[in-house]
């Protein structure tokens, strides 16, 4: 009887194992995903996060067999959505856009930012690094990077910078600039790359920070000049721009990075599992090729313990940034 028992209970062990609603032995469902998933995207429509965010969501769907849709909920420089997004039900069905935005600056920035950065998060997967370009209004006098620092220079708080929103890297980048160029700059906030750029071309503001993909229209158009590059090296889609460094101002050199986190305590063998499929689509020839329009470097082997380790650095040196901006919000 004890042998028929021990073979009745391994049978009914393998049994749940086969059912729909069985999970793994780190508590996940063996089926995962039935259902569609959401993918937040902190931003608004349109620019660089959207397009990545849609292609990456495009691709993930594919292999997984289930429909992974983005919902975009923009607002304190993407503090919103991820604070709503890290409240969902760890069931794994809630994937995030972080950015150096949301994990790292943001936590200095907002004095009460409700959510933790680390301990509200599973880290899943980079996406990719992506270097940005000062862009003025083609009317603008300034030809070079050296002409926008004489003018701050001869008057402190006169030029305006436009940023998609604060905490963001076209925000931060700006600061990382002003720092090393020892100049003093107003910061003026918009609820996204598209407004920003509008009030730019209109002459409404001065200069701004932005991705390659967003302001290469406008320059291909003769509405915006590119005076510099904030890569290490030149950038394919303007061979002729300098980059930061080769400006005369290496510490500024910096780039924007994006990662897919999930709300914690997610089941380890999910996040896994979703890390993996990041893994090939981010290697895919459709994601390369976005990637490399954007000026972009996939974050291949960033992931999982690496990928947090790579926050808790970056939530070091943000803070020092914003510190020396002096920049602070509600």
């Amino acid at each position: 009887m004890q042998t028929l028992g021990h073979a009745l209970a391994g049978a009914l062990a393998a049994a749940a194992v086969l059912s729909p609603g069985a999970t793994s032995a780190q508590g996940a469902p063996a089926n995962w995903p039935s259902k569609p998933i959401t993918f937040v995207v902190p931003f608004t429509p349109g620019g660089i996060t959207d397009n990545v965010s849609r292609m990456l969501a495009k691709k993930l769907g594919e292999q997984l067999g289930q429909p992974v849709v983005v919902d975009n909920k923009p607002g304190a420089g993407g503090s919103i959505g991820v604070e709503a997004a890290s409240r969902q039900p760890p069931d794994g069905y809630t994937m995030i856009y972080g950015t150096q935005g949301t994990h790292a600056a943001n936590l200095a920035l907002y004095k009460n930012l409700r959510y933790d950065p680390i301990a509200d998060f599973v880290p899943v997967h980079g996406i990719s690094t992506t270097p940005l370009i000062l862009v003025v209004n083609a009317s603008q006098p300034f030809k070079t990077v050296a002409d926008v620092v004489a003018y701050a220079k001869a008057h402190p708080g006169k030029l305006n910078f436009a940023s998609a929103g604060p905490g963001t890297g076209t925000h931060l980048t700006a600061e990382v600039f002003q720092k090393a160029a020892g100049i003093e700059m107003t910061h003026v906030p918009y609820k996204g790359s598209n407004p920003a750029l509008n009030d730019l071309t209109a002459g409404n503001v001065n200069l701004m920070f932005d991705y390659p993909v967003v302001v290469m229209p406008l320059i291909q158009a003769g509405k915006l000049r590119p005076l510099v590059v904030t890569a290490k090296s030149r950038l394919k889609v303007v061979p002729d721009v300098p980059t930061i460094a080769e400006a005369g101002y290496p510490g500024a050199e910096t780039s924007a990075w994006s990662a897919v986190f999930m709300p914690a305590r997610t089941p380890p063998d999910i996040a896994k599992r979703l890390g993996d499929e990041i893994a090939r689509a981010i290697a895919s020839p459709e994601m390369l090729a976005i990637t490399e329009k954007f000026g972009s470097t996939p974050l291949t082997d960033i992931r999982d313990t690496r990928l947090q380790s790579m926050v808790k650095s970056e939530m070091v040196r943000w803070r020092e940034v914003v510190r020396q901006s002096g920049a602070t919000l509600q």
